[in-house]
């Protein structure tokens, strides 16, 4: 098997989050503990004092979080609507975890993402969302457990989900709650700890193929206008030279920043271009396997040789837009010596990414 790197991974049955017994603190949903976004109120509901949020986020004031548990209950119901917990913020970049709160039982009922540059990037991490029932009409409890770059998630009481690799680069930072199309909050509660962790299964080592990409040469982000593109332009842009996760993804936006961002499909369509140098000895044909989020237009040599369009929504109103390295295959015509592949990779929202391998 054609392989380099090992790397450590950590299943959900593995992990245990061991924590000393520390002060839980609650805090009042009053409008002086809170940074609140527009449209954002407090009411009195089921007795309990709620905060509700029509989009956007409510962080803490000066309050920092780094390693414990985060906890707050958010009412659900039938319509189209998200509400979670971000925590480790940091200007535009943190951690979050949410609920969709019209999709109990189904595969994607809860879902991590880390945030890059007010951008989500669900579609980059389908490994981390889960299927679990919640009430419907009724509260429901949200809990993150943290250490370090590892985040167990429990809803109700139960354990669904463990991130085993938080991906921004944050180590601390404000933490607060998120909605989309309305979403309603009470009883937030954290306890700043500093937890052990217990492992109670062996390690499973997983074998990443030699062949994947793992750096790429990148431009800054432009918008995109397909009558306007030109190799002749963006082959001659200054490129930066970035590494990709150890699975081989590419996550652009931690990277770039968007001419427009945070309005998700309201965003303008912006795109990068990704250059890699292939070498070959004589004339042959090795086998490019691929994928991206949202479209791409692939150039060797120069020459355009794909285009695709991977979308949410593309191809069906269930369609996810996910990637996976093995989805795309070409076979690259390379000549003898250095070959150059660059790729256009388009994105409006929900995840800008690339991932590739050479056969």
């Amino acid at each position: 098997m054609k392989a380099n790197l090992l790397f450590l991974s950590l299943s959900l049955c593995a992990i245990n989050l061991i924590f000393t017994q520390n002060t839980v603190t609650k805090i009042d949903m009053i409008s002086s503990n809170w940074n609140l976004p527009e449209g954002a109120s407090f009411e009195k509901f089921e007795g309990r004092n709620t905060l509700v949020l029509k989009k956007g986020r409510a962080t803490l004031k000066n309050l920092q979080f780094t390693n414990g548990s985060i906890e707050v209950d958010i009412y659900a119901n039938a319509k189209r609507s998200f509400g979670g917990i971000a925590f480790r913020k940091k200007e535009n970049t943190m951690e979050e975890v949410y609920i969709r709160l019209h999709k109990s039982n189904q595969a994607d009922a809860v879902q991590y993402t880390p945030i890059f540059n007010n951008e989500s990037n669900w579609q980059l991490y389908r490994e981390y969302q889960a299927n679990v029932p919640f009430r419907n009409k009724e509260w429901n409890t949200l809990r993150i457990d943290v250490l370090d770059q590892i985040a167990v998630i429990s809803l109700n009481n139960e354990k669904i989900m463990t991130v085993d690799q938080l991906k921004t680069d944050n180590i601390e930072g404000a933490i607060g709650v998120w909605a989309l199309f309305g979403a309603r909050f009470s009883n937030f509660r954290i306890t700043q700890k500093d937890p052990s962790i217990k492992v109670n299964t062996p390690s499973v080592l997983q074998v990443a193929d030699s062949g994947i990409i793992r750096k790429w040469n990148i431009t800054q982000a432009f918008s995109y206008d397909v009558d306007a593109l030109s190799y002749a332009s963006f082959s001659k842009e200054e490129y930066t030279v970035v590494p990709t996760e150890v699975s081989g993804l590419l996550p652009i936006s931690k990277f770039v920043k968007k001419t427009s961002s945070g309005n998700f499909e309201q965003n303008k369509e912006n795109y990068i271009v990704a250059a890699t140098n292939i070498h070959s000895d004589t004339a042959s044909n090795k086998l490019f396997s691929f994928d991206y989020s949202d479209k791409i237009i692939v150039y060797l040599n120069g020459t355009p040789i794909f285009r695709g369009n991977n979308a949410f929504r593309q191809k069906g109103v269930q369609y996810t837009g996910h990637i996976d390295i093995n989805t795309n295959t070409l076979y690259l015509p390379l000549k003898k010596g250095k070959n150059t592949l660059h790729c256009v990779v388009i994105d409006k929202a929900n995840g800008w990414g690339l991932i590739g391998k050479i056969e």
